[in-house]
């Protein structure tokens, strides 16, 4: 249904699964198979023996490198609750997906906190020797439906372009954000997780569809009648907030994990891990602090 051919993602929220993100995290489930395909093997960051399980460690939890909201949540948490439970946590930056969902699987940082379940579970399907599962939900990305034109989701013209993400995960999102705003309609029983195109019931305005990856949509903002899109890449490009126009708050399935290595899930570093970033005090860090204002939002608004 869509006029034009996916771009392939350059980067991701928490989503690029190959290219380094703008600084994502996140984000094209076909460039891990091609991954895969190829018999592409990443090598190990730490042979040795995963910190997991060494009383006294450094428990790394990664993100992708640039990142600065989350690296400053894990900053947060390393300096002002981690000592509260009695281990110690700094942040990694690394390369890619592919390169954070290994290193945890592996044990060679402890978690990370970039993305959700449903980017988890591509992630997984395209890797099965990852075993990897989400712990906790941490916070809820800033995401919404976006226009250089219009002020109020009634403005958007009969025939309008609104561009979507061209991952499956984020796609689904901004489907969901479209229902919701009342732009189109899924068919029941549709999950908001998987929706694609194909699950559209009704499209009253007849819009058409155009599939972007994540800076590409923000730089193409005027030349479009909305997209839908992470804030975080919007305030990148100095749009601001105010174009923002309708941003209804993220299911569960959309909330960011913390997501840790299955063979580790029994350790104490781990189990304590887990403790920290469900500290109320992570909650109060989401909604307080100007490092992840409009960007990380607390699990309730």
């Amino acid at each position: 249904m869509s006029e034009n051919t996916p771009e392939t993602p350059e980067n991701g929220h928490g989503f690029e699964l190959k290219k380094r993100r703008r600084w994502p995290f996140i984000v094209g489930g076909a460039v891990v198979v091609v991954g895969i395909a190829a018999g592409i093997t990443i090598p190990l960051l730490n042979p040795t023996a995963s910190a997991n399980t060494q009383a006294g460690a450094v428990l790394y939890v990664a993100t992708a490198e640039g990142n600065a909201s989350e690296e400053a949540l894990v900053n947060y948490v390393a300096t002002n609750i981690a000592p509260k439970y009695g281990i110690t946590v700094e942040f990694k930056g690394l390369a890619d997906s592919n390169t954070i969902n290994r290193a945890v699987s592996d044990g060679e940082v402890a978690a990370t906190v970039y993305q959700h379940k449903l980017w988890l579970g591509q992630v997984l399907q395209a890797n099965p020797d990852f075993k990897e599962e989400a712990a906790t939900p941490v916070f809820r990305w800033g995401f919404g439906l976006w226009s250089d034109k219009y002020t109020d989701v009634s403005q958007i013209p009969d025939g309008g372009t609104i561009s979507l993400y061209s991952d499956p995960a984020n796609e689904a999102q901004g489907l969901w954000i479209l229902d919701s705003a009342g732009l189109i309609t899924l068919k029941p029983g549709t999950s908001k997780g998987t929706a694609t195109q194909d699950d559209i019931a009704s499209n009253p305005k007849h819009l058409k569809f155009t599939l972007l990856d994540f800076a590409a949509q923000s730089r193409a903002l005027p030349d479009l009648d909305a997209a839908v899109g992470y804030t975080e890449y919007y305030l990148a490009a100095n749009i601001p907030i105010a174009k923002q126009i309708f941003a209804p708050q993220a299911p569960d399935e959309f909330a960011g994990q913390l997501t840790i290595g299955s063979n580790f899930a029994d350790t104490d570093n781990i189990k304590k891990l887990v403790q920290a970033f469900q500290d109320p005090a992570v909650q109060t860090f989401l909604a307080t602090d100007p490092s992840v204002k409009n960007i990380l939002l607390p699990l309730q608004k």
